[in-house]
């Protein structure tokens, strides 16, 4: 096994979140998350709410996207760590089924890592773009 794959630095779990997230993998992404994680998608956000356990997070969230959107892809460009806190700049693309729209948005991730699994996640994105793509 890789150094990457058993790191327990901050910025680590977090890439090795966004990849899982781009493979489709929710068993690798759920073995990023703390059995008691609080994961928050912003107010005005399609799935906007705060979700718990792995569990909890990849069925409500990552599931929920995968039938709505081809495709749902974050891209993960700038991290800023201090300590436990992960900030991730990247951008969200996809399209949405029903009307056929692609979205290409910013969006800002707060992630808190302790202990090698992330234990907070907080998002901020534009939700009007991501409803626009929404709306015939």
């Amino acid at each position: 096994m890789s150094e990457f794959a058993e790191s327990a630095a901050p910025a680590d779990v977090v890439r090795r979140q966004y990849l899982a997230s781009a493979a489709g993998d929710l068993e690798a992404l759920r073995a990023t998350l703390a059995p008691d994680v609080e994961w928050t998608e912003m107010a005005g956000f399609p799935l906007a709410g705060t979700y718990r356990t792995p569990d909890g997070v990849t069925s409500h969230v990552m599931e929920r996207l995968g039938k709505d959107w081809d495709d749902w892809t974050a891209h993960d460009d700038t991290y800023v760590v201090d300590g436990e806190n992960v900030v991730v700049l990247a951008r969200y693309t996809a399209t949405h089924k029903a009307t056929g729209k692609a979205i290409d948005v910013r969006v800002a991730h707060h992630f808190v890592v302790r202990g090698g699994l992330i234990v907070r996640f907080e998002q901020f994105v534009d939700t009007a773009l991501v409803r626009d793509a929404m709306t015939p």
